[in-house]
C-alpha cells in the first residue's frame, strides 16, 4: 500500500501567519494546527466536505479562497488552509505567502518522485473562457503565466496577484508550470478556468504509474 502523501506546514512572518494541512490524495487530513479558531467556521469563504475530500480555506481574501478551493477540488486534494495577514496594507503579502505555504506543503507531501507520472497537461473551459496548463514536477521552479486579465480587481484581490501567486507556488513546490488563458470575455471565468486547468494538470502529473513504482521519471535518475 502506498504511503500517505500528506503535509503539515506553518509559515509565520511579521506580515502573515499561514497554516496548511494537505492530503494530495483526498481523504482524511493529517493531524496538526489548522489555524481555525472556535466559532470561526462561519467566516470561511470556501468550505466543502464530501465522501472523498475535505476542503476549508480562509485567507481573508474571498476571491483568493475561491481559486484555492477550485485548485484543491479538481486536483483531488483534501486541504485546510488558514491565513491571517496584513490586509490593512494591501493584498500582496497575504496572497503571496498563502501560495508559498501551499507550495511548500505540496513539495513536502509529494516526497519522492519515484513511480510518479511527472508531467501533466489539461484544458479547462468555463463558459466562454478556455485555459491550458502544463506542469513538470522537475524540481526546477519556473513559471510562465498569461491570463490576459483586464480588470484591476476581482472581489478584493488585485488581478496582478494571480500570475504572481502561481509563480510563488511553482517556486515553493519545485514545479515548472505554463498556464495560459486562451480565450474568454469575463475575467472571473478566465481566472477560474486557469486554476481548474492547473488542478487537472497537477492531478495527472502526481498520478502513480503502475509497474514503475521503483523508477524515477528522469534520464538523470534523480529529480
Amino acid at each position: 500500500m502506498a504511503a500517505a502523501r500528506t503535509a503539515v506546514v506553518a509559515r509565520k512572518t511579521n506580515e502573515t501567519t499561514v497554516h496548511v494541512l494537505l492530503n494530495l490524495d483526498g481523504g482524511a487530513l493529517p493531524q496538526g494546527e489548522s489555524g481555525f479558531g472556535a466559532g470561526e467556521g462561519g467566516a470561511r469563504h470556501a468550505t466543502q466536505v464530501s465522501s472523498s475530500q475535505a476542503i476549508a480555506v480562509d485567507s481573508g481574501i474571498g476571491f483568493l479562497d475561491h481559486m484555492v478551493h477550485a485548485l484543491a477540488k479538481h486536483a483531488g486534494w483534501s486541504l485546510s488552509l488558514h491565513c491571517r495577514g496584513d490586509l490593512h496594507i494591501d493584498d500582496h503579502h497575504t496572497a503571496e505567502d498563502t501560495f508559498l505555504a501551499l507550495g511548500a506543503a505540496f513539495k513536502q507531501a509529494l516526497g519522492t518522485m519515484t513511480g510518479l507520472r511527472r508531467f501533466g497537461h489539461a484544458y479547462a473551459p468555463l463558459d466562454e473562457a478556455l485555459s491550458r496548463a502544463v506542469v513538470d514536477l522537475s524540481n526546477r521552479p519556473y513559471s510562465v503565466v498569461a491570463l490576459g486579465l483586464r480588470r484591476e480587481k476581482l472581489g478584493e484581490l488585485s488581478t496582478e496577484m494571480l500570475p504572481h501567486v502561481l509563480a510563488s507556488w511553482a517556486q515553493a513546490a519545485g514545479v515548472t508550470l505554463h498556464v495560459d488563458c486562451l480565450r474568454g470575455d469575463n475575467d472571473h471565468h478566465r481566472a477560474e478556468s486557469a486554476f481548474k486547468a492547473l488542478a487537472l494538470a497537477i492531478r495527472e502529473a502526481t498520478g502513480r504509474v503502475a509497474g514503475r513504482e521503483n523508477e524515477v521519471p528522469s534520464t538523470k535518475g534523480v529529480l
